[in-house]
């Protein structure tokens, strides 16, 4: 009957070794994922992302062309829109 107290402790012993070894491996993974995370958010903002758009615009006689309200204006007072 010993044998059986001495194995259930040597057990529970173990169990709770590994369990502190998961926690600290759960606790590692964790601030290497902020770490990560963080160097990756360093790397992109070294980049500017700059967007030019040149646009011509004939707003002659028929042609189609988006006003200020954002109504699309057929040319001759026509409007279609929203």
């Amino acid at each position: 009957m010993t044998d059986d107290k001495w194995s259930f402790e040597s057990e529970a012993i173990r169990m709770h070794q590994t369990n502190k070894r998961l926690f600290v491996l759960c606790v590692i993974l964790i601030i290497a994922l902020f770490v990560s995370n963080g160097a990756w958010v360093f790397y992109e903002s070294q980049f500017v992302d700059e967007i030019q758009i040149e646009q011509e615009v004939d707003t002659g006689d028929g042609d189609a062309y988006v006003n200020g309200i954002g109504d699309l204006n057929y040319g001759e007072g026509e409007t279609k829109g929203k």
